[in-house]
């Protein structure tokens, strides 16, 4: 006689077959009703905070840099109150060329004759700027005025410079050794008008100054903080007429001038002639400006 089986050993395996087939077939239910109705949007990446920088030849560009003393009380000589320095940048080739143009640069615009100083004190950064383009024949794009805070605050940004002094200045050696100088006799410098070569000498060697500046900073430094000084400077000086359009455009490539260029910068002064109190520019230099930074053809 067959011995009946007993019912639990039969339903034990059989539930367990049920209960996993059930598992498997709600997992699969779940995937396939996730996969095309219950579909959850990612949100977008956050763009990348270490942009690439890079720099071509349409980021060149030119800007006359004015320093205005005017209202300095402290100013020893008033004939220092104003300061012309022209920038050509060129960054796509890590180049900078800055040019002192003496404040007593004459012209005859429009019919008559003009000085540099002159048409500052009338027109601002914008006379300035359009009497430069005249007797220089070279387009300006932008202009920036600083008054003595301003500039020392920018002095104070790249960090003291070392310079060889030569002028008779208290507090400084002139005997034409190189000395760390501060913003303030940085700005005491610049101004200083009684050179042995009056204008012409103060404002090369403000030029000048300005080069050893850029060339003696810590040039990744500036680069990485370029933002920020630049909304430093943007909203404390008396006038300009940079926009934030035109530094987003052209903040990469600065950014990448002073990253990867290594002692970028030089420094020019206009040649002419003294006659009465007047600078004359040479027209001669005028017609032969470095054309590795004014041609618009220049490659190499």
């Amino acid at each position: 006689m067959a011995k009946k089986k007993k019912s639990g050993s039969i339903a034990v395996p059989f539930l367990i077959t049920v209960f996993l087939g059930l598992i498997i077939l709600g997992g699969s239910v779940y995937a396939i009703y996730t996969f095309y109705f219950n579909k959850e949007e990612k949100p977008p990446e956050p763009p990348s905070r270490t942009g690439t920088i890079s720099a071509t030849a349409e980021d060149r560009h030119t800007i006359l840099f004015i320093l205005d003393e005017s209202s300095n009380e402290k100013l020893i000589d008033k004939e220092g109150a104003y300061t012309f320095v022209l920038m050509r940048s060129l960054p796509d080739k890590k180049r900078l060329l800055f040019v002192g143009i003496p404040c007593n640069s004459i012209a005859v615009i429009d019919g008559r004759q003009q000085s540099l100083k002159g048409a500052y004190e009338r027109g601002g950064g914008v006379g300035a700027k359009d009497f430069v383009v005249d007797i220089l024949g070279e387009e300006i794009d932008r202009y920036m005025v600083f008054d003595s805070q301003t500039f020392k605050n920018v002095c104070d940004i790249f960090g003291n410079v070392i310079y060889p002094v030569d002028a008779d200045i208290a507090g400084l050696n002139g005997d034409g050794s190189m000395q760390s100088m501060s913003a303030e006799q940085i700005e005491t410098y610049v101004t200083y008008s009684l050179f042995a070569n009056g204008e012409r000498d103060r404002v090369f060697n403000a030029a000048a100054l300005l080069s050893y500046m850029i060339n003696g900073s810590d040039g990744e430094r500036i680069s990485e903080g370029f933002d920020r000084y630049f909304d430093e400077v943007i909203n404390s000086v008396p006038s300009t007429d940079i926009t934030a359009v035109d530094y987003d455009k052209l903040s990469s490539a600065i950014k990448y001038l002073f990253k990867y260029g290594s002692t970028p910068a030089i420094s020019i002064i206009i040649d002419g002639v003294d006659s009465e109190g007047d600078f004359i520019p040479s027209s001669d230099f005028i017609k032969n400006l470095p054309e590795e930074y004014f041609s618009e053809n220049e490659e190499g």
